[in-house]
């Protein structure tokens, strides 16, 4: 069976490229748990016919920010197959990006409930619900070719990212290298709000301002670690750098 990397390498586009990811079945405990936890759903969610598969990303193919998670979570992506629909994260996260004007409402329940992104996407460098939340180091590295093959599809457009937790901030660094942007030595280190500037390794491409926030878990938004008003700041951050660069991008073309 071809390698996730063999697969990545050959996706033409975003659309191609989710189809694939939908289909991986490299890390045998990923898949055993993800299926397991269809089989036997929560009571809440006994009536749902669980996806139990990858998780791809969510959001137009043309975006100019993209959100960055850790995996999808047992009974919210995993049960509807969309990256954050269906659990509390999704919730607070896409009430904030309604808010800005980025989402086109302010639940995210299902895949069929009509929600549609602005300018804005979301992917994981985990696509398969992990045990516990908590992915290994290999099965990190074994699905980072589809975060990889994903940014260098999206770099023509791609100016802001916003990476959720100091997991995903780690996993997405050297994807960054391998999609075309240099890192600075030593590698910066996560923290909400932390802004670092990457320059493409090709001159004549423009660069990624990279963004961290607090990850919207309910640990941190019921504890108050992470509030409305900082997850809102961060993403209007964000979104001013893709818009400015999209804008630039528009006056040079």
């Amino acid at each position: 069976m071809p390698t996730p990397e063999e697969q990545a390498t050959g996706a033409r586009d975003l659309g191609a490229l989710d189809g694939l990811v939908s289909d991986c079945r490299a890390c045998p405990r990923l898949v055993a748990w993800r299926e397991e936890v269809g089989r036997v759903k929560r009571r809440s969610f006994a009536d749902w016919d669980y996806w139990s598969r990858p998780v791809p990303g969510f959001g137009p193919h043309d975006a100019s920010m993209l959100l960055v998670g850790l995996a999808p979570a047992a009974h919210g992506g995993n049960r509807t197959g969309r990256m954050f629909t269906g659990d509390r994260s999704g919730d607070v996260l896409v009430a904030a990006l309604h808010e800005l004007g980025l989402a086109n409402q302010a639940t995210s329940e299902r895949r069929d409930d009509g929600l549609r992104l602005h300018d804005v996407r979301f992917t994981a460098p985990v696509h398969c619900a992990p045990p516990d939340n908590k992915p290994t180091p290999t099965e990190r590295d074994t699905c980072r070719p589809w975060l990889v093959r994903e940014l260098e599809l999206m770099r023509p457009t791609l100016r802001s990212l916003v990476v959720l937790g100091a997991f995903g901030w780690q996993a997405v660094m050297p994807a960054l290298a391998q999609a075309g942007w240099q890192l600075p030595r030593p590698l910066p280190r996560f923290g909400h709000g932390v802004r670092v500037d990457l320059a493409a390794a090709d001159p004549d491409r423009p660069g990624l301002a990279v963004f961290g926030c607090y990850h919207v878990s309910q640990q941190n938004t019921f504890t108050g670690r992470l509030t409305p008003a900082m997850l809102r700041d961060v993403l209007a951050r964000a979104h001013a750098v893709a818009t400015e660069g999209a804008a630039t991008r528009g006056e040079a073309g």
